[in-house]
């Protein structure tokens, strides 16, 4: 029988992703917090109603994709599917000097989405409300990730002409999806399937990191 789930904060959920974050971004990541709790009961935006699991299963899950993601300074990042901010908002604020887009085809998580940014401060986040397929002169992305967005055929499919050529995409995922590994078309190959441990939830969590094959000689 597994442990119950305990609360964690945004303080200790850091410290345990090894993530060190400066206080001003800590207090960011609680007014989302607040934030999202406040709209969720207008908008529905996520299925968890309590702040307190918004930290471990929103924000905490957002930030257990960050080390894995490149470490360079400036890069221009796109959340296909971002909905109510996940994981778009969580990065924006770790990395200001990275440039996030968020595209969502629900009008209503992107008024949320651009109200965030601009209540959080978040000058290198931005919201487009549209289909990823049909967004124009955005790109490329040297990041596209997503979290509960499609399966990993379709996420590649709709979203490969906003990747940048030495780019990747980035899939946050529960149990490892072998049988979506085996669908992906031969152009794409899998770099990396990292397990992540997230603090407060349970069960599995792996990141899926694709590539564009190298063409043969």
């Amino acid at each position: 029988m597994s442990s119950p789930v305990v609360d964690v904060d945004t303080v200790a959920g850091l410290r345990a992703l090894d993530i060190a974050l400066p206080e001003a971004a800590r207090a960011k990541l609680d007014a989302y917090v607040v934030l999202l709790a406040k709209w969720n009961r207008t908008y529905n935006l996520t299925a968890i109603r309590e702040p307190a699991r918004m930290i471990t299963h929103h924000v905490l899950d957002a930030l257990a994709a960050l080390p894995h993601l490149p470490s360079r300074r400036t890069l221009r990042v796109l959340d296909v599917g971002s909905g109510g901010g996940v994981p778009g908002i969580p990065i924006a604020v770790a990395r200001p000097e990275w440039n996030v887009t968020m595209v969502d085809s629900n009008r209503k998580k992107t008024t949320f989405l651009t109200q965030a940014a601009i209540e959080l401060g978040l000058a290198n986040a931005h919201a487009v409300a549209s289909r990823v397929e049909d967004l124009a002169g955005l790109g490329p992305f040297d990041v596209v990730i997503s979290r509960a967005f499609a399966d990993l055929r379709t996420f590649v499919d709709v979203s490969a002409q906003q990747l940048a050529r030495d780019g990747a995409w980035y899939a946050m995922k529960g149990v490892l999806p072998t049988a979506e590994i085996a669908a992906l078309p031969p152009s794409v190959e899998v770099v990396a399937s990292p397990a992540l441990q997230v603090p407060g939830v349970e069960g599995e969590r792996h990141l899926v990191v694709m590539k564009l094959r190298a063409p043969s000689a």
